[in-house]
């Protein structure tokens, strides 16, 4: 099943789409990473998901059941959720917070000792919020997000303004919540590097326009690039290799466009046989190269 489904979802403030006919799909089980750069529609996307933005256009499926005025809240009572910085009273202690929100969302004050031990705060729930590090700020947020078991965890840029041992406790947590809590996952970010730590499935915005959605693992095919090729006689590979590549003769090199690994065996086997094959390399791109490449920043 897909626990969030959306179908051509818009949202435009006068004539400007933020967010422009975006189709998601987040199966169930999974961490969802939500990628672009600042500005891209990945916190209005989140938002429109959990009623506080109206689109402007489009439909939103969650947890299978299309959303309507009227089973709104029933299916927002399933979904947890940090937008942007959590909200704390700082001179309470992290229990008397999740105490407060538990009361909110009527869900048994023992469920607090279970989203403690999840996030590692069990140890600091009688401190006052204030005396926490922006890490535990966080991961208390999320803490309140998880009472109540939810089936679904939208996290807008979690990490931001986390520092490496901070960021490091948050990538642990978010990549083990489907197997500890059973929560599905969405979580936005614009740094690539950090997502693919964490998710199993990825979704690339840039300008409001879905770009790139699938898993992780389909995202690393895009990163074939050039085929570089040194032979021992490059004048007799010329007639072979035709206008598929572009020599450099003194180096006895050829530079091949990225190619299906059976056409590529083939193309060896007839060098092979006159033109003695010394080297052959693929260039492939990083994580980052891909992602800046799809957003059309790699020239800035």
């Amino acid at each position: 099943m897909q626990i969030v489904e959306t179908k051509n979802l818009t949202k435009k403030y006068g004539a400007n789409p933020v967010v422009n006919q975006v189709s998601l799909s987040v199966p169930e089980g999974s961490v969802f990473g939500f990628i672009g750069p600042n500005g891209a529609g990945k916190s209005t996307t989140m938002k429109m998901l959990l009623g506080l933005v109206k689109p402007s256009g489009g439909e939103i499926h969650l947890l299978g059941k299309k959303m309507k005025e009227r089973n709104r809240l029933e299916l927002l009572r399933q979904i947890g959720s940090l937008i942007e910085s959590p909200s704390c009273y700082g001179h309470l202690t992290g229990e008397e917070n999740l105490q407060i929100v538990a009361e909110l969302k009527n869900v048994p004050k023992k469920d607090i000792d279970r989203v403690l031990e999840i996030v590692e705060l069990t140890g600091s729930r009688k401190r006052q919020v204030k005396q926490y590090s922006l890490g535990m700020r966080q991961r208390l947020g999320i803490a309140q997000a998880l009472l109540g078991n939810p089936k679904l965890l939208i996290l807008d840029e979690p990490t931001n303004g986390l520092d490496p041992s901070g960021i490091q406790q948050m990538r642990s947590l978010i990549r083990d919540m489907p197997n500890r809590c059973g929560a599905t996952v969405l979580i936005s970010s614009h740094l690539l590097s950090e997502m693919e730590q964490m998710v199993d499935w990825v979704g690339i915005i840039n300008h409001g326009q879905l770009l790139f959605q699938g898993k992780l693992t389909a995202l690393r095919q895009h990163s074939q690039g050039d085929i570089s090729l040194r032979v021992l006689h490059p004048e007799k590979a010329l007639p072979i290799l035709g206008n598929l590549a572009k020599p450099d003769l003194e180096a006895g090199a050829f530079r091949l466009p990225a190619m299906r690994e059976d056409l590529l065996a083939e193309l060896v086997r007839r060098l092979s046989v006159k033109v003695g094959v010394v080297e052959l390399n693929r260039h492939t791109k990083s994580l980052e190269e891909i992602f800046l490449s799809l957003t059309g920043e790699e020239s800035k």
